[in-house]
């Protein structure tokens, strides 16, 4: 293949003793007319090859329905009103607001993000309904940026307000005792560019309602440590408790004050930064948080207020992994993790374990909305195969009083049969995975097999409905999902395990688990592709350059890819927490030993490659995926004049509308999922039904 010409450079710069070259450098500046001239080329190369895929059409339709499919969201309660998203099809969820949740089907839209945009590429981000029902405090971004600025509507009216607030990031707003006032999270208006300069100090801000935001006070603000995030939770009428941490996912500090008492009358309730405690709710007097400090696999803790003092309420489980709790008028509902799915049970105020809630096995808890006024709990979940059930759920303290679900309108998802798999990893560690066979594979032969993977940041991969993972498996491709270290799906141990120096062993997990799927005929290595998003970006690019032998297809989507710079850009210095600091030596010899950019070599036959992203991303730029773009098209070609046998495409898909993915309008997502699952497809050898003989194997299939 002729890639497009890229310009490289002599950029050499000097890391902790070392020659570092960087010849794309100038791909870094997202606004220079040579790097919007390499889009164009980028997207002119690779849109002919993916165009011409078999599979384009078939998984475009299946995906738009998929995506189009009625949605609805989990419900919450404020003042007497419920409120949810639903979608019907559009290209953004829209807010819909009734007296109850059954009233929701044909309640009122309160909010159309689909009006801000004429290409729906204006989304919500945030949205929070003060505690009276009386107003609704949303967050505005634009082309997928994680910037937002935040609006004010009146809920009987459906009228906004004049109040406006922009360059806020993260934090949804919180409101303030008597629902006229909020916090919100804070920067300076960026001096360059808004989607890659690095970000420095943000502040805790307090709006009134009505008032000018150039008057609005500052709840907290650290200047002297600018990377240091604040928020204000849980919301209490009496006590404003704070948390500040440092990164994606270390730990955090808490400290408590009166509201009616001066800013700086915080009392520390925990300090350094070294466990989490995440606040969940006050009952007389005492705080409740969810914590891994004593507890990998996380205890419910209780502070009381008037003295500081400590305890344990719900200690941690044998087994389980407590994700969170919340308060109801009478007690508590506790979430776990049991082997990577989730469970629910209900417990006293002291602790005191009560009945469970009859969720169903194999699923995700997709959301879950409790108050402390209230003996009504709101509960989502979803699986591999299951769109999403909602349940309205009654509670008495510890004790189930009632239990019933809330219709969802929309065709079946694609059946399918999940089971857990288990291989030994590279220091012995049992790995375990999600296994999902189309309904009819009795695993009698090996199959186009698709891994979705993630590692990193305490977050668990989960068995929730994904359109892009559905519409593989209703294709007659097998889709495995593991859980390496680094992910939250074991508590904090497990996390910690795939962590800094440690990352390797993420890798290490994924390559344990894709041998061992050829080991036992579940595919082979000519039929197996791997995909990841973000940090599963990263994953997908470290298995390119460390194991190109072992894929047919790899598709690194957002990627985090230049360990060594991720931290110039935007937000990108939290993620230090997981990967560690470049700037310092010891972080910079491991980073440097897997930086997937970094690790491109020219005697190699890379396996066929699809890297996207989109333009308007601010959290990983997209700067990372142009230079590896760049870098491995130069080793591929080269490789093939040497005659490595380097003939696979590696293609770049640049979206110039979109972000890192959040409020993507759905179109623009199914054409993006479409391209990967056909590059997929193509190169694994999936032979993929048109959509009319699709249609016909759905028919009458119908929730």
């Amino acid at each position: 293949m002729r890639y497009p010409e890229v310009r490289r450079d002599g950029t050499v710069e000097t890391l902790h003793g070392e020659e570092i070259a960087d010849p794309y450098r100038w791909l870094e500046d997202g606004e220079s007319t040579e790097v919007r001239a390499f889009i164009e080329a980028q997207n002119a190369f690779a849109e002919p090859i993916l165009a011409a895929l078999p599979a384009r059409d078939a998984f475009r339709d299946r995906v738009t329905a998929l995506l189009e499919a009625p949605t609805r969201g989990c419900p919450w309660e404020r003042g007497g009103r419920v409120f949810a998203w639903h979608s019907d099809g559009e290209n953004q969820p829209v807010l819909v607001t009734a007296d109850s949740a059954d009233g929701l089907e044909d309640g009122r839209v309160l909010l159309d993000p689909n009006a801000l945009s004429a290409d729906g590429t204006v989304a919500v981000n945030v949205a929070s309904v003060s505690p009276d029902g009386a107003l609704l405090a949303y967050g505005v971004s634009d082309g997928g940026s994680d910037w937002r600025t935040i609006r004010i509507r009146d809920v009987a009216t459906g009228d906004d307000l004049a109040d406006e607030i922009p360059w806020t990031k993260w934090n949804a707003p919180v409101w303030l005792p008597g629902g006229r006032a909020f916090s919100y999270w804070a920067y300076d208006a960026p001096a360059g560019d808004a989607l890659t300069d690095e970000m420095g100090a943000g502040r805790l801000m307090r709006h009134e309602i009505g008032a000018p935001v150039a008057d609005d006070a500052v709840l907290f603000a650290r200047p002297d440590e600018p990377r240091l995030f604040a928020r204000h939770w849980p919301r209490d009428d009496e006590w404003f408790v704070l948390s500040t941490d440092t990164g994606s996912s270390s730990g955090n500090d808490l400290a408590v004050r009166r509201h009616d008492e001066a800013a700086d009358a915080l009392r520390q309730l925990v300090t350094g930064h070294e466990h989490e405690w995440n606040a969940v709710g006050i009952h007389d007097g005492v705080l409740y948080a969810v914590t891994d400090a004593g507890a990998p696999r996380y205890r419910l803790a209780v502070f009381d207020l008037a003295t500081g003092e400590e305890a344990t309420a719900v200690p941690e489980h044998a087994e389980d992994v407590l994700l969170d709790a919340s308060l109801t008028a009478s007690g508590l509902v506790l979430e776990y993790s049991h082997d990577a799915s989730h469970r629910m049970q209900l417990a006293g105020f002291d602790g005191t374990l009560g009945d469970a809630v009859p969720l169903g096995d194999g699923v995700s808890l997709t959301g879950s909305h409790a108050s402390a006024t209230s003996a009504t709990v709101f509960v989502s979940t979803s699986s591999f195969v299951d769109r999403g059930t909602r349940y309205v759920v009654e509670v008495d303290g510890g004790r189930l009083v009632a239990h019933r679900t809330l219709p969802t309108p929309g065709p079946e998802a694609p059946r399918a049969v999940t089971e857990r798999i288990r291989t030994a990893s590279s220091d012995g560690e049992q790995v375990p995975a999600f296994l999902v066979r189309p309904e009819g594979d009795a695993g009698d032969a090996p199959r186009p097999t698709l891994i979705w993977a993630y590692g990193g940041f305490n977050i668990p991969m989960n068995p929730g409905f994904r359109a892009v993972l559905a519409a593989w498996v209703e294709a007659g491709g097998v889709l495995v999902v593991p859980n390496l270290r680094g992910g939250g799906e074991f508590g904090s141990a497990w996390h910690k395990a795939g962590t800094k120096e440690r990352k390797q062993q993420v890798f290490d997990d994924l390559y344990a688990i894709a041998d061992h799927l050829i080991a036992t005929g579940v595919t082979t290595r000519e039929q197996l592709a791997l995909h990841g998003r973000s940090n599963g970006g990263l994953l997908a690019g470290a298995a390119l350059t460390q194991r190109p032998e072992l894929w047919a297809a790899v598709l690194p989507g957002v990627g985090v890819l230049d360990m060594l710079r991720y931290h110039r850009f935007t937000i990108g210095w939290a993620w230090a927490s997981d990967y560690g600091d470049p700037d310092d030596a010891d972080a910079h010899g491991y980073l440097r030993a897997y930086s997937p950019l970094h690790n491109v070599r020219d005697d190699v036959a890379y396996p066929p490659t699809l890297i996207t992203t989109g333009d308007h991303d601010d959290r990983v730029v997209p700067a990372h995926s142009f230079k590896f773009a760049a870098e491995l098209q130069r080793a591929q070609q080269a490789a093939a004049a040497a005659g490595h046998g380097a003939d696979a495409p590696v293609l770049l898909s640049v979206d110039t509308r979109a972000g890192h993915g959040m409020g993507k309008p759905k179109d623009a997502a199914a054409l993006e999922f479409a391209d990967q699952l056909a590059f997929a497809a193509h190169h694994t050898g999936l032979a993929v039904p048109s959509t009319a003989e699709s249609d016909t194997a759905l028919a009458g299939r119908s929730r």
